[in-house]
């Protein structure tokens, strides 16, 4: 298979002082969007999602008894984060863009981060207007959820790989087996992370007092959508876990860089730290706090997934 390249920026290390400090910031806002899209979570293990009622982007909702003011409290906080990170990825593009020459990879990464955001808050509008959110159980909203969920991924790579690049790594380019290898990797993820989101929804939505009686409700014909579909997460999880151990351990891999290497080594212990806390979320009947810790891993082995795979791929 021929080499081919999907752009020609100009790839290396920071020429100045200036780009180290890019790099820094760069990684700072990565940490602040995981937070919140954290916190995200928690709105939605809350059913906090209409808090501000049926607007956007104002919470002049009105607080009823379904919506009370704690909800409001929450749903507004993560709108106000969003808002301050909408300032953040802005300066970001700009930083990125004085810092380096033209067709640095950074500023790829910084501007693709830009158009990303910008199509998640409309994401997450459409989540409010569609009333996608609190107790609602319909299968249009496992669509909306997906696309939601799809879109954060792809934000985080870009602040990921616009960290990486500014930070002096190389660029990448796609060829042979190994791009195979790396776009299969990320479209597992991919699966993996929409029945996890659905698994989580139905847990907050339809709750158990036990595991039997939680696994029984999962077979039954009458049972919704969402309570069908979480029994497949675990099992998707399964081999998402053991094809990321094979990526990690690929034939060959001992030729890739020490960083290389060393990302392989992340991704095996976050796969395994993954499971683990997957597992003890079914045992325990998902309570808020684990879920949190279980997405907070989940989003850092796709960081390392996402910086392996742009190592491997490199020009």
């Amino acid at each position: 298979m021929p080499d081919a390249a999907i752009a020609r920026p100009r790839i290396g290390a920071p020429s100045s002082f200036r780009g180290l400090r890019f790099a820094f910031f760069a990684w700072g806002v990565l940490a602040y969007n995981l937070a919140v899209v954290l916190w995200g979570a928690y709105v939605r293990a809350t059913g906090s999602g209409a808090g501000c009622g049926n607007h956007w982007p104002l919470c002049d909702g009105p607080v009823t008894s379904q919506t009370p003011a704690g909800a409001t409290a929450i749903e507004f906080t993560h709108r106000v984060t969003s808002g301050w990170d909408v300032i953040l990825v802005a300066v970001l593009v700009v930083w990125a863009f004085r810092a380096f020459p033209k067709r640095h990879y950074a500023r790829l990464g910084a501007a693709l981060a830009a158009v990303f955001l910008v199509t998640e808050a409309l994401l997450g509008a459409a989540l409010v207007l569609l009333n996608h959110v609190a107790r609602n159980a319909s299968s249009s909203r496992a669509w909306s959820l997906s696309a939601h969920l799809i879109n954060t991924l792809t934000l985080l790579a870009c602040l990921a790989l616009a960290a990486w690049w500014g930070s002096g790594r190389a660029g990448f380019r796609l060829r042979g087996r190994a791009a195979w290898r790396a776009a299969v990797t990320l479209a597992v993820f991919a699966l993996l992370g929409i029945s996890g989101a659905i698994a989580a929804l139905g847990d907050t939505l339809f709750p158990v007092n036990s595991l039997a009686s939680g696994l029984a409700r999962d077979f039954e014909a009458s049972a919704n959508l969402f309570v069908r579909l979480r029994i497949w997460h675990p099992l998707i999880a399964a081999g998402a876990g053991a094809w990321f151990s094979y990526y990690a351990l690929q034939p060959g891999a001992g030729a890739i860089s020490p960083m290389g290497k060393r990302l392989a080594y992340a991704a095996l212990v976050l796969t395994g730290a993954q499971l683990a806390a997957g597992a003890l979320n079914l045992l325990m009947l998902a309570p808020v706090a684990l879920q949190l810790v279980h997405l907070l891993l989940a989003d850092l082995l796709w960081i390392a997934l996402v910086l392996l795979s742009a190592e491997r791929l490199r020009a």
